[in-house]
């Protein structure tokens, strides 16, 4: 038994099962386990079971609530998939079969770690400091697990709510959590539905056609293999270096003949915007006035003058709009990010594909957009109203009040970015403290933060508090600085951000398709073969004669034709 009679907890376990992911993903987490926790600075017994199983054993001097030990076995399983945290979910009925008991498949759990070593690391046990140094570790996961744990109250509460008005009851009953998508857990765990896919091959074809359809290279498959996708690597077994560029070469060409057809835009070489809420596709072709479309270079220089309006007086004016100004300045950065991105000063982006860069919903953008081209004084015009596929275009310019206060300031090096993923988990006020710390001239203080942002001391300082624990920052000598070794984009993998974007991206997706399939039933002509030919209509016509004179002439002229039939007969 895991838990002790008040509950606590003496020992963690961490139990790696076959049954939730392959022999050779298990014993790629065990590693990857183990060098956790001798990072953090705990010893570990570990043993395996006759199926392929691992148990990993860290014994500890103070013990743990049943919720700590709960979280941080949880927080590991988002670290290594074939862990299976139910034995410390249970705080009844937890419990473990230890080294040397008889396995229900025939033989016993095998003792890995050496008996002496085994001894020593159960008999001295592991302190609190070395306890704390893992939560430190699993920051991002804890944080992550913190976060679902509200979101599901919250929905259970309004879920209580609605059934409470409804049927005068207080029951409730609990959210059911999104799953993951089939092909990201094949490539997790190794493990496939033997019904849909044959062998091996098949399995791991089709996940690398899913890749290559979401715009993966092949160094993010290889990097993805030794880190979140081992299953993959499992599937492949020793042949991973000789099959893996063939394959990858074949899912490419697979996805590129089944994809759409490209547009003679596309087939010429040209940049492609996103439209809508997808990725890749051509610009909509809003407006044909070429007098307001500026070359590749002018685009570059015209970035930068507005970055400099809008780091001088633009966010300054929209910190007086309060919640809904903030929104604003992020969007204003994507409108600017996505000119450079694109090389044009002319943008038909969608709704969608805004709201999928902001992390925020389409119809909050579609609010927004008339708002901000209201405040930015000229820099945002709406040119063309969007009609059937295509977008609002909107022109994007340099006004002749702001030209000569862009001109007075030097370009800034550095990009200019919407809302980086990790953000759409830890919320705009940390993703401004984290862009005024990065643009910074030296390393701010919490003072020059609230001066910058225009956001409050006290919710400056729970987000510093926040990105600090997450060691995205650090304080040194009262001053806040970034740490350069945290990589962003792990981090957003990590704190759950990057499958949010993809079920966002998803949902989009279809909803666009929907879109388009209504677009194609109401406004093309659906006309039945009777409506192609009327066999009772007169099949000439004479065309209007626009001169009124001459349209009085051929009538008399008409007139006498058939007065003079009518008398002499025809000719």
């Amino acid at each position: 038994m895991l838990h002790q009679v008040d509950g606590t907890v003496r020992t963690l376990v961490l139990d790696l099962d076959t049954s939730k992911a392959r022999k050779t993903v298990v014993d790629d987490d065990a590693r990857r386990l183990g060098e956790i926790l001798r990072a953090a600075g705990l010893a570990y017994v570990e043993d395996e079971s006759p199926s392929g199983g691992r148990h990993l054993y860290v014994p500890l001097q103070d013990p743990l609530t049943a919720a700590e030990a709960r979280q941080l076995v949880e927080a590991l399983g988002r670290r290594a998939v074939s862990l299976d945290p139910s034995p410390h979910q249970n705080i009844v009925h937890g419990c473990i079969r230890v080294p040397g008991s008889a396995h229900k498949a025939g033989g016993h759990q095998r003792l890995i770690t050496q008996l002496t070593d085994a001894y020593g690391i159960l008999t001295r046990r592991n302190p609190t400091t070395a306890v704390a140094n893992l939560r430190t570790a699993l920051a991002p996961e804890l944080y992550r697990i913190e976060q679902q744990r509200r979101t599901q109250e919250r929905a259970a509460a309004a879920a209580a709510a609605v059934h409470a008005i409804a049927k005068g009851s207080t029951a409730s009953s609990a959210p059911v959590a999104g799953s993951e998508r089939p092909l990201r857990l094949v490539a997790r765990t190794g493990l496939y539905d033997t019904s849909r896919y044959a062998s091996d091959s098949e399995a791991r074809m089709a996940v690398l056609n899913h890749f290559a359809a979401c715009h993966w290279t092949l160094n993010q498959v290889r990097a993805g293999m030794t880190d979140q996708y081992p299953g993959l690597a499992a599937l492949y077994g020793t042949k991973t270096v000789r099959l893996l560029p063939v394959e990858w070469a074949k899912a490419q060409t697979f996805t590129a003949t089944s994809a759409p057809a490209k547009t003679p835009a596309q087939r010429a070489g040209k940049k492609t915007a996103h439209k809508y809420d997808t990725s890749p596709t051509y610009l909509t072709g809003g407006s044909s006035e070429p007098s307001i479309e500026l070359s590749q270079h002018s685009i570059h220089q015209l970035v930068n003058d507005l970055e400099n309006v809008l780091y001088t007086t633009l966010d300054y004016r929209l910190m007086e709009r309060g919640r809904e100004g903030i929104h604003l300045r992020f969007l204003i950065r994507a409108v600017l990010a996505y000119m450079r991105t694109m090389e044009t000063n002319v943008l038909d982006v969608g709704c969608r594909t805004f709201a999928l860069a902001l992390g925020k919903s389409h119809a909050t953008i579609a609010r927004l957009l008339p708002v901000l081209e209201q405040a930015s004084a000229g820099i945002l015009t709406r040119i063309d109203r969007g009609r059937g596929r295509n977008a609002d275009t909107y022109a994007v310019q340099l006004p002749e009040h702001f030209q000569q206060l862009a001109r007075e300031f030097t370009w800034r090096k550095g990009k200019i970015h919407a809302i980086r993923p990790v953000f759409r988990v830890l919320g705009d006020v940390s993703a401004l403290a984290y862009e005024a710390i990065e643009r910074g001239h030296q390393s701010p203080t919490t003072a020059d933060l609230a001066r910058t942002t225009g956001i409050s001391r006290r919710a400056l300082t729970d987000h510093l508090a926040g990105m600090e624990a997450l060691q995205m920052v650090r304080r040194h000598r009262g001053r806040w600085e970034l740490v350069a070794t945290t990589n962003l984009n792990q981090l957003a993998d990590r704190l759950g951000a990057t499958e949010d974007r993809e079920a966002q991206l998803t949902r989009y997706r279809k909803e666009r398709a929907a879109w388009h399939a209504w677009l194609d039933r109401h406004l093309v002509p659906q006309l039945e073969e009777h409506e192609l030919y009327d066999a009772e209509a007169d099949e000439y016509w004479q065309p209007p004669i626009e001169d009124e004179y001459e349209h009085q002439r051929a009538l008399w002229v008409a007139a006498g034709t058939v007065r003079k039939t009518v008398c002499e007969g025809p000719a």
